[in-house]
């Protein structure tokens, strides 16, 4: 029987520890490595190489959004299962976008987990029960239009969550390993194309957006 190998993304303790306890339970499932945070997730993706990554949207430093965009560019091949308490149409549509293949609720039973696990490990796609397939299929194939965060790069995305976060340009260009005057211009670039001219409104707009909570 090959093991599926799993990386927990949660920035809580508990939660990480908790999904730990029951996936060692089976017998076919081996939890290899936590991330507290969205950048942990990436790079610890790449050096134990999960065949699953189990990822919460809502983390610091970067969020789950950014965190499977990067994982799935950098790795095609490892899987992501969203596990949250999000059921927003916003945040399903965005994630599946990233490239995820799974959605669950963390209110679900563990054994949907586990089954969820099975399921993407397979090569198939598994959204929780408790979200409508109505809302799946309005997610993936009615929403077209996109707004100005489609605009944006990877990068001013990265500065955008920081900056929301309440992090100065030099917290940030520290952060990123970046010069100040390289984040500067990131800053410039995310108010032009968002039409937004202060910090209050990029930090509302990263809440709306789903960026940070």
């Amino acid at each position: 029987m090959k093991t599926i190998k799993v990386l927990v993304a949660d920035d809580h303790a508990l939660v990480r520890k908790g999904i730990e306890a029951i996936l060692n339970q089976e017998p076919d499932i081996e939890v290899v490595g936590e991330a507290t945070d969205g950048r942990q997730a990436v790079s610890l993706t790449q050096k134990v190489k999960p065949d699953i990554v189990l990822m919460d949207i809502s983390m610091p430093k970067l969020n789950g959004l950014e965190a499977t965009r990067q994982i799935k560019h950098n790795l095609p091949g490892i899987k992501v299962i969203v596990l949250t308490m999000y059921t927003d149409e916003e945040y399903i549509f965005n994630m599946f976008k990233a490239g995820s293949s799974g959605y669950v609720l963390k209110q679900s039973v563990p054994t949907e987990l586990i089954s969820a696990i099975r399921e993407v490990s397979k090569g198939n796609s598994y959204l929780s029960p408790l979200i409508s397939t109505k809302v799946m299929e309005h997610c993936i194939h009615s929403r077209e239009n996109a707004d100005g965060y489609e605009t944006l790069t990877h990068r001013e995305k990265e500065v955008l969550q920081l900056i929301a976060e309440g992090l100065t340009n030099r917290e940030i260009s520290e952060e990123l390993n970046l010069s100040i005057k390289t984040i500067g211009t990131h800053r410039t670039n995310l108010m032009r194309k968002l039409s937004i001219n202060n910090i209050a409104g990029l930090t509302r707009y990263a809440i709306r957006k789903g960026v940070i909570e």
